[in-house]
Parts: C-alpha cells; sequence; structure tokens
C-alpha cells in the first residue's frame, strides 16, 4: 500500500476558497468486478456479466448529461469510475449521485463502479496548470487502459466521451482501447435500440436550446439566486429561513407555503408556515424544493384563500375570499432541488397553433397542478397530443419565464386505465421492475413434490415452540399472507405466557444480498385499488414466511410472563424460535368462540375430521386461549386509554372475494373486539421490542415516532364542534381523546366520524427516525400514548420492520454468522434510510388514493347523472368556505367541494320541495353556516353537519387527473324509495365501481391481451409482482378507499 496526497479546492467563507490536503492510500488489489477476470480479484457480490462482447467506460460529461440513456437495461458491461461518480455528485448533487449508486446496485443493470483514485497503478496526480476536466478525462483513461491489461487483452474497452480532443490524443494510443463519441458508440453499437437514440436526441437538442436561449436573452424574468454560502450564514444569523415548498394545488399560480425546518435563533417564535405569493416571489422554485425564505415586512403579509376553488387557471381571488394575514416571504435561493420525472400532456392543435413560431419548441402540460408548464424542444408534438409523456427539467434560467427540459418516454394513451396508472407509479416516484433472475436464484426452494423443511442445523439454534405452544393466527377470511401468531399458556407457576409471534423474514433475506438491495429501495409493498407491487418475492410472503397451519416455519417470538391476575409484566424474553400453528382462524369464527356461537366450528378447518370428545376438548382450549387474550388485551388497552391514545379510525369494510380472488363486493365492517385483541398484542411487542432495541442501540435504533400536532391545525375542529355544542380540548392527546369520545350525536353517527376523521387530518406524519438523530424526549408516540414505539410486527411488507428485526438479533442473540457491523447501520446511515422509507410510505399512500380516485371518476364518468340514481347521495357538510361547502358523502366515502356560486355568479336557490336551481343573488358565510340570498329575496341557509342531496358528478380534464365535483341538488338528505337515509350498502357500491372499472378496461383490451395471457401468467408466478385484487392489500390498507386523509393515520 502506497501513501499520497491529494489536493483539494473547497468553499470556504464568503468569497473564499480553501485548500485541503488529504492523505491517500493506494493498493494493487482493489477488485475490478468483473467475471472474466484473470486474476484472483474478491468475486463476491455483483460482477459484470461474463456474456458481453466489450466494456463501456463513460467519461465524466458522459455520465452527468446522458445518465438516462445509460439506464437503459439493454447497455452492458458499463464501467463507472470513481473519478466520474465523483464529479457527478459535485456538478449535479447528491440526487443524481445517489441515483447512479442505485443504478450500480440492480441487479437488473450490468454495471460496477471501480475506484480508480485508490488503485496503486490507476491515480494520477494532478499536473500544475492542468485543469480539471482533462485530469478527469486521463485518469477515466487511464484506468480503462489498466482494464483492459488486466483482462489479458481479452476483453476490448471502448470509452465514450463527448470531448474532441481526447478523441484525438487517446483514439488510437492504446490497441484494444477505443475512444469515440457517445453518439458514435449508440449508433454502431445499438443502431436498432430507438428509445435510446431519441433520449439521447432529446437530451442533446434541449442542452442546444438552453445554450442558445442564455446567449439570446438578456433580459431577467427573476432575481438571480443568492450564492449558497450566503444562503449559510443568512440561514444561520436567521435573516434566512430554510423550509420545503409546497404549492397549493387548487390555486398553484399564485399560492405556495414554506414549512419551516431550520431557522434561526430569531425566528424562532415564528410557528405557522410562510405564505409564497405569487410565482415571483416563488423565483423558479419548484415543488419539493428546500428553499430559504426572506420574510418580508409585516404590512406585505397577504392571507391564504379561503374561497373553494377549482385548480390554478383562476389568476385572481376575490380581496374577501382570503383569510387573516399571515407571515409571507419570498424565495432568495434553492438550497436542495428536488426535480424527478414529471408526467405532461402535449398541447392539443389548437394550442399548438397558438403557442408561437417555434413548432419545435413546445410548452407540455404537467399532470400535478403545482408543477409549472415545462418547454421542450421535440420534433414529435403533433404525434404525441393524444398520450401521457415522461419529462425532466433540466435547467429553469433567471431569463426564462419556463423552466427548460427533454422529452424521456411514452407512458399511454390519455384516458387508458393501465397509462393513467403508469402516470400515477411516475408521479410517485415509484419503480416497480419484476424481480431478477438472480433475486429470486437467492429464495429457497419450496414445491408440492419437495417442500421445504426445518434445517437439522438451524433447529439446534432456536427454541422450539412446536409441542408444548397452542399457537394461532387469528386473520381475515381467505388472508394467505400470515405474518403473526399468537398464544397463550399457564406457566407451571401459575402465571401467564404471552406470545407474539412473527415470520422470521431476514432469515431468508440476507443483509446486503440482492434482494434485500431491492426491498430497502422498495421500503414497502405497494397497494393499489385493483393491484399491489410487493416489496418481497411472493414465495416469502405467501409460503415461506406466511405462518400457516399445521406447517414448521421460523420466527421471532416475544414471550411476556404475566403476573396471574393483574396481567403485569414480568419478564420479557425475545427469541428465535420454530412454531407450527395449531389453527389459522378468521376474525368471524374467533369471534364466535368468544361469543358462545358453536356455529363457527364448521368454519375451522382443523377441527373437521375429530371425533366429538377431540374436538370438545381441543375447542376449550381454544375457547380459553381466546378469552384469555381478550381479557390481557383489555387491561393493555386500558394502560393506554389512561395515557391518552387516540382511536381516529375512518370507514372500516370488510372484503368479500369471488372464485376468481376478484372483488364480489365491500360490506360494512362490524367491530369486533377480536380485532383490537389481534392489534393490541402487536402494538404490544412493536413496544418493547423498541425498549429492547433502544437499550442496546441507544444511537442507531430505528423507532417511530409521532410528534404532537401544532395547535392551530385543530381550529376547523374546534369550530365545527362547537357548532353542535361540543367542546374539544386540544392541549394534550388524553384530552382530545376524552373530548372526542364525548362528541356524539344520538341522533346522528356520521358527527362524530366526521370529527375524528378532522383530528386525524390534524395530526402529525408518524415518522421513521434513528435514535441518535433527535433527544429522547421527541421519542414519544402521540397517537399511541407509548413514551417508545417502533414497527416489528410486519417484515413482509415492510423494510423497517426488517431492519428491525436485524437490530433486535444483534442485540439479544450472539450471532455465529458475521459481524453486527455487517448489517446494522451507523446513526447517519440509518437517518437516510428512514429518510427514505418515510418518503416511500408517503407516495405509497399517495399512489393508493390517487388509484381510487381514478377508478371513482372512471365508474361515475360513463353515467348519465339526471338518470341514474347511483350518482345521487345523501352528503354531510363538514366545512364552510366563502363559496360553497365541503361534503362528506357516506355512501362512497368520497370528500369533496360543493359551490353555492357558480362562474356565471349566480347563486344557489332552493324551492318549497327543497329542489335547487341558479339563481342572481349573494352569498353570505358566517362561522357555521352559509346563506344564499337571491335578488328576489329567497333565501336558504346551510350549516355544519346538514344533511344534503347531492348529485355526483365527473369534472375531465385533458392534462390533469379527473376529478370528482358534488353538486347540490336538494337541501334536504337523500331519501331512499323507503323514509330513511341511504347509507346502508353504501359499500356494496364501492365493488360496484372497482369491478365495473376493471371489467370495461379488460373487455377493450380483450383482444390483444388474449394472445399473451399465458406469457404473462408465468411472469407473474416468476417474478411475484400481483396484480388484480389482493385479499391480504385490501384487508391491510382499505381503510384509505375511503379518502379520509391517509397521511394523518396515527394506528402504526
Amino acid at each position: 500500500m502506497l501513501r499520497t496526497e491529494k489536493v483539494l479546492q473547497v468553499r470556504g467563507g464568503p468569497g473564499r476558497a480553501v485548500r485541503l490536503v488529504r492523505e491517500l492510500y493506494l493498493r494493487p488489489d482493489v477488485p475490478c468486478r468483473s467475471a472474466r477476470c484473470p486474476a484472483a480479484c474478491p468475486r463476491d457480490g455483483k460482477l459484470l456479466s461474463d456474456d458481453v462482447t466489450h466494456y463501456v467506460v463513460p467519461d465524466c460529461k458522459v455520465v452527468q448529461d446522458y445518465l438516462e440513456v445509460l439506464e437503459f437495461p439493454e447497455l452492458k458491461g458499463i464501467i463507472f469510475m470513481q473519478t466520474a461518480c465523483q464529479a457527478l455528485q459535485h456538478q449535479k448533487g447528491r440526487r443524481q449521485y445517489n441515483k447512479l449508486r442505485s443504478l450500480v446496485k440492480d441487479a437488473r443493470h450490468d454495471c460496477t463502479m471501480f475506484a480508480n483514485e485508490f488503485h496503486q497503478h490507476c491515480y494520477l496526480p494532478r499536473e500544475k496548470g492542468e485543469s480539471m476536466e482533462k485530469w478527469q478525462t486521463r485518469s477515466i483513461y487511464t484506468a480503462a487502459v489498466w482494464y483492459y491489461n488486466h483482462c489479458l487483452g481479452q476483453m476490448p474497452v471502448i470509452m465514450v466521451t463527448e470531448d474532441e480532443d481526447a478523441i484525438r490524443q487517446y483514439g488510437n494510443e492504446t490497441e484494444g482501447v477505443f475512444v469515440i463519441s457517445f453518439k458514435n458508440y449508440l449508433d454502431n453499437f445499438w443502431p436498432d435500440l430507438k428509445a435510446a437514440h431519441e433520449l439521447f436526441d432529446s437530451i442533446l437538442q434541449a442542452q442546444r436550446e438552453r445554450e442558445s436561449e442564455s446567449q439570446e436573452n438578456n433580459g431577467k424574468e427573476y432575481p438571480e439566486h443568492l450564492p449558497v454560502e450566503i444562503l449559510e450564514a443568512g440561514i444561520k444569523s436567521g435573516r434566512y429561513i430554510q423550509g420545503t415548498l409546497n404549492v397549493n394545488k387548487h390555486r398553484a399560480q399564485l399560492e405556495a407555503f414554506v414549512r419551516l425546518e431550520g431557522f434561526g435563533s430569531k425566528e424562532r417564535e415564528l410557528q405557522s408556515d410562510i405564505l409564497i405569493y405569487g410565482a415571483k416571489a416563488r423565483n423558479r422554485a419548484i415543488h419539493g424544493d428546500v428553499v430559504a425564505v426572506e420574510l418580508l415586512p409585516s404590512h406585505e403579509w397577504k392571507g391564504r384563500t379561503v374561497a373553494l376553488c377549482e385548480n390554478e387557471t383562476e389568476d385572481k381571488a376575490p380581496a374577501e375570499t382570503t383569510g387573516d394575514p399571515m407571515p409571507t416571504g419570498k424565495v432568495v435561493g434553492i438550497i436542495q432541488k428536488n426535480w424527478r420525472d414529471y408526467v405532461v400532456t402535449f398541447p392539443s392543435k389548437e394550442e399548438s397553433q397558438s403557442q408561437g413560431r417555434n413548432a419545435h419548441k413546445v410548452l407540455v402540460t404537467p399532470w400535478d397542478y403545482r408543477i409549472p408548464k415545462i418547454r421542450i424542444s421535440t420534433q414529435q408534438a403533433e404525434a404525441l397530443q393524444e398520450y401521457r409523456v415522461v419529462v425532466r427539467i433540466d435547467s429553469w434560467e433567471s431569463t426564462s419565464v419556463y423552466p427548460n427540459g427533454h422529452f424521456v418516454r411514452v407512458l399511454g394513451r390519455i384516458g387508458d386505465l393501465e397509462g393513467e396508472i403508469a402516470a400515477i407509479l411516475v408521479e410517485n416516484s415509484i419503480c416497480i421492475a419484476p424481480f431478477s433472475e438472480i433475486q429470486m436464484s437467492e429464495m429457497p426452494q419450496s414445491s408440492s413434490e419437495n417442500p421445504w423443511k426445518v434445517n437439522p442445523e438451524e433447529e439446534e439454534n432456536r427454541l422450539d415452540l412446536r409441542e408444548g405452544h397452542l399457537i394461532f393466527s387469528i386473520d381475515p377470511k381467505g388472508c394467505e399472507d400470515v405474518d403473526d401468531a399468537l398464544s397463550i399458556r399457564t406457566l407451571p407457576n401459575g402465571n401467564l405466557e404471552l406470545g407474539v409471534h412473527i415470520a422470521d423474514v431476514t432469515h431468508f433475506v440476507a443483509a446486503n444480498s440482492y434482494t434485500d438491495v431491492e426491498a430497502r429501495a422498495r421500503a414497502t409493498t405497494y397497494y393499489l385499488a385493483d393491484r399491489r407491487y410487493d416489496m418481497l418475492p411472493s414465495i416469502l410472503s405467501a409460503d415461506m414466511c406466511s405462518l400457516l397451519s399445521g406447517v414448521d416455519r421460523y420466527a421471532v417470538s416475544v414471550l411476556w410472563e404475566l403476573e396471574k391476575e393483574s396481567y403485569e409484566t414480568l419478564q420479557v424474553y425475545y427469541k428465535k424460535t420454530i412454531i407450527r400453528s395449531a389453527y389459522k382462524l378468521s376474525y368471524e369464527a374467533a369471534q364466535g368462540l368468544l361469543d358462545g356461537d358453536i356455529s363457527v366450528v364448521e368454519d375451522i378447518l382443523e377441527l373437521k375430521d375429530l371425533d366429538e370428545r377431540m374436538t370438545q376438548k381441543k375447542l376449550h382450549e381454544l375457547v380459553w386461549a381466546l378469552s384469555k387474550l381478550t381479557d390481557i388485551a383489555r387491561h393493555i388497552r386500558a394502560k393506554r386509554d389512561s395515557c391518552g391514545a387516540l382511536e381516529l379510525e375512518g370507514v372500516e369494510i370488510r372484503v368479500q372475494l369471488d372464485d376468481k380472488n376478484n372483488i364480489d363486493d365491500l360490506i360494512p365492517s362490524q367491530p369486533l373486539e377480536v380485532h383490537e385483541t389481534v392489534a393490541e398484542c402487536m402494538i404490544l411487542a412493536n413496544h418493547w421490542v423498541a425498549k429492547k432495541i433502544l437499550e442496546r442501540f441507544p444511537h442507531q435504533a430505528l423507532l417511530r415516532q409521532h410528534p404532537p400536532p401544532r395547535q392551530e391545525f385543530f381550529n376547523e375542529l374546534k369550530e365545527c364542534a362547537a357548532a353542535k355544542g361540543f367542546s374539544i380540548d386540544t392541549w394534550s392527546n388524553k384530552a382530545l381523546a376524552e373530548s372526542l369520545d364525548k362528541a356524539n350525536d344520538p341522533l346522528d353517527p356520521i358527527v362524530n366520524k366526521l370529527l375524528r376523521s378532522m383530528a386525524s387530518h390534524a395530526m402529525s406524519n408518524a415518522l421513521y427516525f434513528s435514535t441518535g438523530s433527535c433527544p429522547e424526549e421527541e421519542f414519544h408516540h402521540y397517537g399511541l400514548a407509548l413514551d417508545k414505539y417502533t414497527h416489528f410486527t410486519s417484515p413482509i411488507r415492510r423494510y423497517a420492520d426488517i431492519v428491525v428485526h436485524r437490530l433486535l438479533m444483534a442485540a439479544t442473540l450472539k450471532e455465529s454468522k458475521g459481524d453486527v457491523k455487517d448489517y446494522i447501520f451507523t446513526n447517519k446511515d440509518l437517518q437516510e434510510l428512514c429518510k427514505h422509507i418515510n418518503n416511500r410510505n408517503r407516495a405509497a399512500q399517495r399512489a393508493q388514493k390517487q388509484s381510487t380516485e381514478l377508478f371513482q371518476c372512471t365508474y361515475f364518468r360513463d353515467k348519465t347523472p339526471q338518470t341514474d340514481e347511483r350518482c345521487v347521495a345523501d352528503g354531510v357538510i363538514y366545512s364552510i368556505r366563502t363559496n360553497g361547502v365541503l361534503v362528506f358523502v357516506p355512501r362512497y366515502g368520497i370528500k369533496g367541494a360543493a359551490y353555492m356560486k357558480n362562474k356565471e355568479g349566480l347563486v344557489i336557490s332552493c324551492q318549497g320541495d327543497g329542489s335547487c336551481e341558479w339563481k342572481p343573488g349573494s352569498l353570505y358565510r358566517f362561522q357555521n353556516r352559509i346563506t344564499s340570498t337571491t335578488t328576489t329575496g329567497e333565501s336558504v341557509t346551510l350549516s355544519l353537519f346538514d344533511h344534503i342531496t347531492v348529485q355526483i358528478l365527473v369534472q375531465t380534464s385533458r392534462c390533469h387527473a379527473n376529478t370528482i365535483k358534488l353538486e347540490i341538488i336538494r337541501n334536504a338528505p337523500y331519501q331512499t324509495s323507503g323514509t330513511e337515509v341511504s347509507q346502508k350498502n353504501f359499500q356494496v357500491m364501492k365493488s360496484e365501481l372497482v369491478n365495473e372499472v376493471s371489467q370495461s378496461a379488460e373487455a377493450s383490451q380483450h383482444a390483444e391481451e388474449k394472445a399473451r395471457v399465458e406469457v404473462i401468467d408465468e411472469d407473474l408466478q416468476e417474478y411475484c409482482q400481483t396484480k388484480g385484487a389482493s385479499l391480504y392489500q385490501l384487508l391491510e390498507e382499505i381503510r384509505d378507499l375511503a379518502l379520509l386523509d391517509v397521511s394523518a393515520d396515527i394506528r402504526t
């Protein structure tokens, strides 16, 4: 090993450059990661394929500008040099660098990264007077030559660059090492890869447009952003405030808000968000960017809009529609750009003709209202007018009204179900490809002919619970993904032993394996309205890690010794176990046994074919266990209730599937006590595991926190409750829980549900975090009223649980396999992982909500509202605005706006029979009601929690997602053919919604799909991606179908 020095010039304070000298240790044994390596390089981990004809080495500029092209899986044998990777990080930021790292780790892409600057024969010191770009090119070329020689000249190496000087200098210098332009490489080696050529041309054209525009435009549309060093100093001193920009999608042209993150001591008294009013004040920042904001003088502050508005095309709001002035500021700099792929729509033919003289420059409209129009250069605009298209933003200069970008790929036709779902996935940065062959090769083998068996060696290292414990699972009917089971027994000393047994996923998913890396990237299973995308292959989730009855399974068990009468915890044990579940019970069967209903025995398969005596014996044992578990759960819940645990549930439904596993019906779910029994046991396990891993790893444990909500978020809840005469105390979780319990209207149960929904909406998001990243007083989980909490009980569908399993094993067991350091993250790395998981969880929630809205709109779009009774429903007013009301429709779980003043200025007027029509008049808004008065003196008043009859319409949009629109048609509750408000079967209508839309889409594609059915089925079986309604998905995540603000769900 050789020691040398590397000199770095880094940015210091304002206007200063700092010279740093770093020691550098050079080694001769840096692994090449080639499967054809003739030397003794380590061959563990991912290797370059041995079936390629050449290796490709891109230089820094190619990696920076054309990384998207290099992402094509057809391009194989790519070697990213460390020099190019570091240049990418410095020039394009950490986001692009992380994207490259993910590409290198992905088993589906044949590429690797070579640490050339640490290799003894590849490192080159920078010569005096040599530019950074020349040194980088020389270093990469030298490494390419080393690779060729290292492989004994058996593998040609092609260095691709856009530097003409480098091509002339190195093109013929070394036999077997070729230096050519990237375009030349694509033309000669991949002439038929049309998509790559189109993307290359799109990026190149965008670069040329930016260069010519910067030369032509001298006028400034926006102020220049301040330098980073000035921003950092200003944030530290308190002059500027750092936060994330959130654009109001309903008024995207005017309103954005910055939620505070890190801000100086001078502004610590600032508790509300900061309003950024108008595009000029936003100064080229895009939704999601981390920005620095300067507060305006208080006399320039404005109020947020309180009127209902449809979209961003309404440029101006009347003065009387704004609320009280709030802190208002302007963006002075962007600290971190969070640009991503954007789904856009090209202008129609009529719009194209009005856009201007240059037909190649096109303004495309993003699917997301919050993103500004993007200018791209393309010759395909006319051909792509009817398609959803993906573009990326390249830059937004101060001289340009709009950002500049380039075309990436086509998703599908506008309105096509698969194309719209693809748009939802792209908008939420969800990229799910089938599990690769190398990932599937890591899976255990099991078949009906040769089923998986317990390993004798593993058996010696685990606690065997197969004989002495009555273990059973309680799940929804038909559930195949059983990741938890329960047990209860009496110990010889008379005390009780409670057990929670969780599938040992980490036994089959080794740390840093290909499957683990993929699961980490996905972070969660993604559930949409009609399909799911699994985090792990189904051989694990539905077979090896499913705790089915009568089969041996590996588990991680938490066992409590409880005092026999008080149920107080005496001891806790954490064990790797082998279990054999005795029963796979449904919730209904378990509740029936608790209630003494013996008829449910017929639904318990494990009790069939037994004689009467044995059946009674086993039934007595099972009923005792269920009863005892229920008693213990009541005790646990009572303790949490006394500390202020909240219950903020939305609409819950039970899924009924047909023989083909399609949704047949959605039936109102009856709240069963056994639901709470199972939930309390899982919460208890999560709580105790959190305490254990925190004790062993105080600075690098993964926990879940739920911060207390900001008090101003409860204002609407308090006002609505006051309208019904209820008082809501929000100063603690206990006070809030007690207030909500008392806020019951015996004549209208919807009132309490809506109040709880508003309380949910006011909540902060529960988040994963590393314990070394914040003080212990912030560990608390507000909603569950627990001081420590984590996720341990669902490792099949949450990567956080996998991390926690590994932490628990490291904390409690003496592992013989490897070092703990191999799979325990540092605090810094764990916090980065937590941010990633939190981000993916939010994306999963948004995608599920958006897919449900897609199905709702598609369902109602083809119906005639005037004649179809399914388009008319009962609605409950839950918020008053200056020009209308917000309404909840229990029948479909829909929330939406109902205008009382239309675009023509007419107001709603009600006739004697309650029917409504539009007439000239005025609206008057009060705190709890709104009054419409016509010019002829007719008046109607709507108050909070009034029941009205609404018609459900679909507001179509060519460029954006369709939305549900509500129209008031009667100032009275909706009446069925009888006299009761129609609420009985509202969930049944949801099943029709999903079925009808799915069947319609399938019918339209049947002809082209028929020939591919067998191939698709094989792919689904091999790659374990589920399409179609999943019982596991629908039962775990179905509450989101009600669109009840899933981001505020605090239960887990």
